[in-house]
């Protein structure tokens, strides 16, 4: 049986009980909601969100997207209200596991002597969740009022497409009465000392056919340059298999199911071109369909000249952070929100960490989470503080 309770000299359980931090107690509390897929508990992170809407004397929009899918909102109005909006944006959603591969129950938020607390979602992306929360606590704490409004969107299935959650709700007449002018959504864990944000993602698709051709090719240009990083290059994982009746008998059809990663410097238009050509080089019998597709490109500006990213950045460098910006090599809810023309940036602030989203043991030490939390204290009012543009005033 795995241990679910804290380790020696981990001082776990509330405040109260141990000596813990409120907001860690919070993070953990939230960890250990099972929004797992394929079966979330989404009624138990509506409730637990509508606790923490009434403590924050924020008013929660609820937005039905599709049955069972609820988009749920709060909202810190701004001295200003009028102007382009602030989007804090994160998922509940969680990720599978396979519980025999971890040290500790996925789900009991299991905090060692180190301080790391084991979680699915500790990573991906609870941690987030708790620090927009967090922050804007303590920001409404001190009397602080944001000029422009800020919006805390909590959304469901990023983990299975976001076909009902963002793709969705970003058509919804809702969305757009949110008059959002800059976003944040989750980014990536970083080993060394700076923080990884994220201004564009890879296209994320999944095809039928056969294309490991890629691989060697993706492997030799990421080790032969030193400025690379994984979104830069397109990447190939096969993922499924199926077909085939007995181990002596020629299937009649196999279906081999790829991920592709792909950067925005690939021409999309080009690529599936390649890929038709491979099909029909292979035989008449070879066809091939998209599990998914998505053909925007849109990048986020980083120039020194881009109000929103002169905010940002100026905000991460009063607190003396060294940010490493990246294309992301997974498929986030900010290329749906990207795709309607609203600039938006992947940012998780864990330095010193391995990248262990979607991972066995995934975890997060408490000191880089309660870190995150002031990082957004300084990020939320810098961002809600932008000068009202030229089509605004």
């Amino acid at each position: 049986m795995l241990p679910d309770k804290d380790g020696p000299g981990a001082g776990g359980g509330r405040s109260s009980a141990g000596g813990e931090d409120p907001s860690v107690s919070l993070f953990r509390d939230y960890l250990r909601l099972r929004t797992v897929h394929p079966q979330p508990d989404y009624d138990a992170a509506l409730r637990f969100l509508d606790r923490i809407a009434e403590e924050l004397e924020l008013p929660m929009k609820k937005i039905e997207v599709c049955p069972g899918r609820v988009v749920s909102i709060m909202t810190w109005e701004g001295t200003n209200p009028t102007l382009k909006s602030i989007l804090l944006n994160s998922h509940t959603d969680v990720v599978p596991v396979f519980q025999e591969h971890w040290k500790y129950d996925a789900f009991s938020a299991f905090r060692d002597a180190e301080g790391n607390i084991y979680a699915r979602g500790s990573q991906d992306m609870k941690c987030v969740t708790i620090q927009y929360i967090q922050a804007v606590r303590r920001l409404k704490a001190e009397g602080r009022k944001p000029m422009r409004t800020v919006h805390l969107m909590f959304v469901p299935d990023e983990e299975v497409g976001g076909n009902k959650g963002m793709e969705t709700f970003v058509k919804h007449p809702e969305f757009k009465k949110l008059n959002i002018g800059f976003a944040l959504d989750e980014g990536l864990a970083n080993p060394g000392e700076a923080f990884t944000l994220a201004f564009v993602y890879s296209n994320c698709v999944i095809l039928t056919t056969v294309i490991m051709s890629l691989l060697p090719c993706m492997k030799f240009r990421l080790n032969t340059s030193e400025c690379f990083t994984l979104g830069d290059v397109t990447t190939v994982n096969m993922t499924m298999v199926k077909g085939g009746v007995a181990y002596n008998v020629i299937p009649a059809e196999m279906d081999v199911s790829f991920d592709l990663r792909i950067p925005p410097t690939v021409n999309l238009q080009e690529f599936e071109g390649q890929i038709k050509q491979w099909c029909k080089e292979a035989g008449e019998d070879v066809t091939y369909k998209f599990a998914q597709k998505h053909m925007n490109q849109n990048i986020t500006s980083t120039e020194e000249n881009d109000p929103w990213w002169s905010s940002f950045s100026a905000a991460c460098k009063t607190l003396n952070m060294t940010l490493e910006k990246e294309i992301f090599p997974a498929a986030t809810d900010s290329r749906f929100i990207r795709a309607v023309g609203i600039p938006a940036i992947g940012f998780s602030p864990m330095n010193r960490t391995p990248i262990l989203l979607h991972d066995h043991n995934e975890y997060l030490n408490e000191q880089v989470f309660l870190k995150g939390i002031s990082v957004y204290e300084r990020l939320i009012p810098a961002l809600a503080s932008v000068p009202a543009f030229p089509d605004e005033a």
